[in-house]
């Protein structure tokens, strides 16, 4: 949940899922009601049915893309950073006066 609040889980590639959905039953309800309209939008109504889901998903891929960029840089980060010891640091060693 921290994650979450502190904006290192991204919760937009799941949104943008939704949202492919929707696009897509936007579009073939639209390309139906071309459909059944009848004349010139027969055909278009079909090319609507057929393309629009299509470029929905394009669309909708290019963005998840940026996302997957981001969680495999942050994976990148997490694996080449050097390992954090559980001590803390000691301060340098003085030597003693001697005499």
């Amino acid at each position: 949940m921290s994650d979450f609040f502190s904006f290192r889980r991204m919760i937009t590639p799941v949104i943008i899922q939704v949202l492919f959905w929707i696009f897509t039953a936007i579009a073939v309800i639209g390309g139906l009601a071309l459909l059944f309209r009848g004349g010139s939008g027969t055909a278009l109504g079909l090319v609507w049915i057929l393309v629009g889901p299509l470029i929905a998903r394009v669309y909708c891929e290019i963005l998840i893309v940026v996302f997957r960029i981001n969680e495999t840089l942050t994976d990148i980060r997490d694996n080449t950073a050097p390992p954090q010891s559980s001590e803390s640091p000691s301060a340098p060693a003085v030597p003693e006066p001697t005499g």
